[in-house]
């Protein structure tokens, strides 16, 4: 007799399973979710490469495990080097998700096509060859250099299962694997469909360990849910080594790349491109692109001294206030959040005395950029404040400190590196909360320590 067939039902959300379906997940409260998958106990259809099933790992004392603290593998993208602290760990795998558009795929085959020393295999799900060749092109066709033979390590491949993929790669045996995306690729050992929870956990479970074992470092596309966060279970976020974030706003040309987690390097680094013609080019001073012209600044602009991850970045904060025309006053903020926008409004009119209840306040963050560190407060009240009264902040000045209910100013981290970031783009001044220790005296920059946000306003407006 013909053995049971077992199923189980998993949310497609947050990959809990069940016995039987249901209309809403118990765990993530979400509605028809459940889609039911074949469990299949035949462990011989798990098809891991001969190099993988050879080995017979054995315990280990700790004392005995010979120390391995090889090179990492370098790229030609300093940017996306920064991020992964170093370059490339070989054997490791990192999950890159963003939104659909936003350009993982051309960040990804254009590290392909500009490392000729690193053999790299493109696996693409999505696309046919032709496709790929016709970006390959753009992306080498309009390029300032013109070089034209830059794609000689790069190797297309189009498949979506894994155990052909494992055949194609111990052939090939290329220094790098990129899959383009994680979401099109099935595995034999289940019957689902392509996509579904279980896929695209066993998927990523059969690449890690042929990772491992055969010290390729592979790249994998991850797509996206309409909430943000990468499409499947979080489960699939722990099993990778490094998962990096591409974000950015598609109306705007510059892009961030972020680590949300790292084993090899820190979570504290930003990459910064910029949406070309040529491709995504590295914007390797991102303060002196995001001032942009600074001959004359008219009221309500500030520029702040700000940090994202490690890196200080000056960012230029506009404020428009004008008299409310309809009955209720309108509060908008652009990469800003609009609570604290809202809570920063109460200190100035309870605090400083400043009638804002019926003013229009709109604010924006000029770039594109989202900043959600506090030390961006005394920056935006300051733009408030100077479009309140249409009086213009001094061009040599800018700004970092938090700002507190009382109306005190508190001290924020990194402030030598603000100081520094403001000196070398020729700022004569920069404000600073009262008490920050350890400041250094830095050559052409005056730090103005203030503890309250009138005494700001005193230096600026008299």
């Amino acid at each position: 007799m013909a053995a049971k067939v077992r199923s189980r039902f998993v949310c497609q959300n947050c990959g809990s399973s069940y016995a039987q379906w249901l209309g809403q997940c118990t765990q993530c409260k979400e509605w028809n979710t459940l889609v039911e998958e074949i469990v299949d106990r035949v462990e011989e259809k798990r098809g891991a490469p001969a190099s993988v099933k050879s080995r017979n790992p054995k315990p280990i004392a700790i004392s005995e495990i010979p120390a391995q603290d090889g090179p990492r593998i370098p790229l030609s993208d300093g940017e996306l080097s920064r991020v992964l602290g170093g370059g490339l760990v070989p054997g490791s795998m990192v999950l890159l998700g963003g939104e659909p558009g936003i350009g993982k795929s051309t960040l990804l085959l254009q590290t392909a096509l500009r490392n000729p020393h690193l053999k790299t295999l493109y696996v693409s799900g999505e696309e046919s060859e032709h496709q790929v060749k016709m970006r390959a092109e753009r992306l080498e066709a309009t390029r300032p250099n013109g070089r034209t033979n830059e794609g000689n390590g790069c190797f297309v491949l189009t498949e979506t299962n894994t155990q052909n993929i494992f055949k194609h790669i111990e052939a090939l045996q290329p220094g790098l694997v990129v899959i383009d995306s994680v979401q099109t690729l099935h595995t034999a050992v289940l019957d689902a469909s392509p996509g579904s929870v279980g896929q695209v956990r066993e998927c990523t479970a059969e690449l890690m360990r042929f990772a491992k074992t055969t010290g390729i470092p592979m790249v994998l596309i991850g797509h996206i849910t309409k909430d943000g966060f990468i499409a499947g279970p979080k489960v699939l976020e722990h099993m990778v080594d490094c998962v990096l974030q591409f974000e950015g706003d598609r109306d705007h040309a510059y892009r961030l790349l972020r680590p949300l987690k790292n084993r090899f390097g820190s979570t504290n680094e930003l990459g910064i491109y910029e949406m070309q013609g040529s491709g995504l080019a590295e914007v390797e001073d991102p303060s002196q692109v995001l001032l942009g012209r600074r001959e004359e600044r008219p009221s309500g602009v500030v520029v702040a001294a700000t940090m994202e991850g490690m890196r200080p970045l000056l960012i230029e904060v506009q404020a428009l206030v004008s008299s409310a025309v309809y009955g209720t006053p309108q509060r908008s903020s652009t990469g800003f959040d609009l609570r604290r926008l809202n809570m920063l409004l109460a200190v100035m009119e309870k605090r400083c005395g400043f009638r804002l209840g019926q003013k229009d306040v709109f604010l924006n963050l000029a770039g594109g950029f989202r900043v959600e560190e506090p030390a961006i407060d005394l920056a935006v009240v300051c733009a408030v404040l100077s479009s309140n009264a249409d009086i213009a902040v001094p061009m040599d000045a800018c700004f970092a400190g938090e700002v507190g209910l009382t109306g005190e100013i508190r001290p924020v981290t990194r402030t030598e590196q603000r100081i520094a970031e403001a000196a070398k783009l020729g700022f004569a001044r920069i404000f600073v909360p009262k008490g920050t220790k350890g400041i250094a005296p830095v050559k052409g920059i005056q730090v103005v320590q203030v503890g309250q946000v009138n005494e700001v306003l005193g230096h600026l407006f008299g």
